[in-house]
């Protein structure tokens, strides 16, 4: 049976692998997707969103523009790590795709409403949407089916301060509010929270992109290097594996500056993966809360493991999981379906 699923993301490199993960598996149905600002700008996000359901020939989804700001400081984003456009060295084409007349804060309230118990939530960006949302349906932690979210560190240096992440830092305030608001959730549908702690275990490399236009049957099959030139752009005859491996190759660039290799953490397609199918994750429960005032932790996620603030679990921390599992679903589902897309011409299939 398919399921429904609704993303919040801030799209991102990433975030458009789980985008096409979700596109490539036929047991997800993505019933809207919400564009959160954080990587880059929301309206860029949006942008993002609707150019890659175009490449990927996707039926009509519904895509809303989420808010411009962050809860409760100003926007920061990081065109350093994902590239201008937010897509790396990847250039999409322009979309004429319209965007839903409705919020995304509205979406969520509205998609929760019509489908109680059966919608899938995926949040790999800041939770500023979501946040919102639960201000206009505050019933969405007993709505919900299940909630995934990217973010946090717990016993894990952040990759933003020495202590939190990405999503988090963006907008603490959110965060705080979502896992607050989860406190009211019965023990099956508490979110499953995909932290630093495990995302940074999920190692793309070049042999995957390799291993992905191989499953495409696009070709040539490039193997990306750490020589290649910024301005040099792939070749590769099937479109969302030519896309993917720009957009890559600026991720694994970006992570070599900070010597950490040749490279790139695939943090949003693991948790677009665990939305689907939570058995890939081992999880522990924990009382989740979000640092707003610490002057050095500000936008730390913290977990009692113990039980020492005497409330009860308010998430299920992802604390191992199989990569190379992940991995070969992630190349199957989408290079199988980058190859239905865009069938090869006769002559390129060997």
């Amino acid at each position: 049976m398919r399921q429904k699923i609704i993303m919040d993301v801030d799209t991102g490199i990433d975030d458009s692998l789980a985008l096409l993960y979700l596109l490539g598996s036929p047991d997800a149905e993505i019933a809207g997707i919400a564009a959160t600002a954080g990587n880059v700008s929301a309206a860029q996000v949006a942008a993002n969103n609707i150019a890659w359901l175009d490449v990927c020939h996707a039926p009509d989804i519904e895509v809303a523009l989420g808010a411009a700001d962050p809860i409760a400081i100003p926007l920061r984003t990081t065109e350093d790590t994902h590239g201008p456009q937010g897509v790396g060295y990847a250039e999409l084409p322009a979309s004429t795709r319209l965007l839903s007349p409705r919020p995304a804060a509205r979406m969520w309230a509205d998609q929760a409403r019509a489908h109680p118990g059966e919608l899938v939530g995926l949040c790999t960006g800041p939770l500023t949407n979501l946040a919102l949302a639960l201000r206009i349906e505050p019933e969405l932690p007993v709505l919900l089916r299940r909630l995934v979210i990217m973010g946090g560190a717990f016993n894990h240096p952040g990759n933003t301060t020495p202590t939190n992440e990405w999503n988090v830092h963006v907008d603490p305030e959110a965060a705080k509010e979502v896992f607050d608001a989860f406190a009211a959730a019965p023990a099956q549908r508490r979110p499953i929270v995909c932290a630093l702690d495990i995302t940074e275990t999920i190692e793309m490399r070049p042999s995957h992109l390799v291993r992905l236009a191989e499953r495409a049957k696009s070709f040539p099959v490039e193997l990306v290097s750490e020589n290649d030139q910024p301005e040099a752009r792939s070749a590769a005859s099937n479109p969302i594996v030519r896309y993917v491996t720009d957009a890559v190759r600026f991720y694994f660039d970006f992570h070599r500056s900070y010597d950490q290799g040749y490279l790139a953490h695939m943090h949003d397609p693991f948790a677009a993966a665990v939305a689907l199918d939570p058995t890939l994750a081992r999880t522990r429960p924990a009382t989740v809360d979000v640092e707003l005032a610490g002057t050095l932790t500000r936008a730390t996620t913290v977990a009692d493991w113990a039980g020492m603030w005497g409330r009860e679990p308010n998430a299920d921390i992802v604390i191992g999981t199989d990569p190379e599992l992940f991995f070969e679903r992630l190349i199957t589902r989408v290079g199988d379906f980058a190859r239905a897309v865009h069938p090869p011409a006769a002559q390129e299939v060997r």
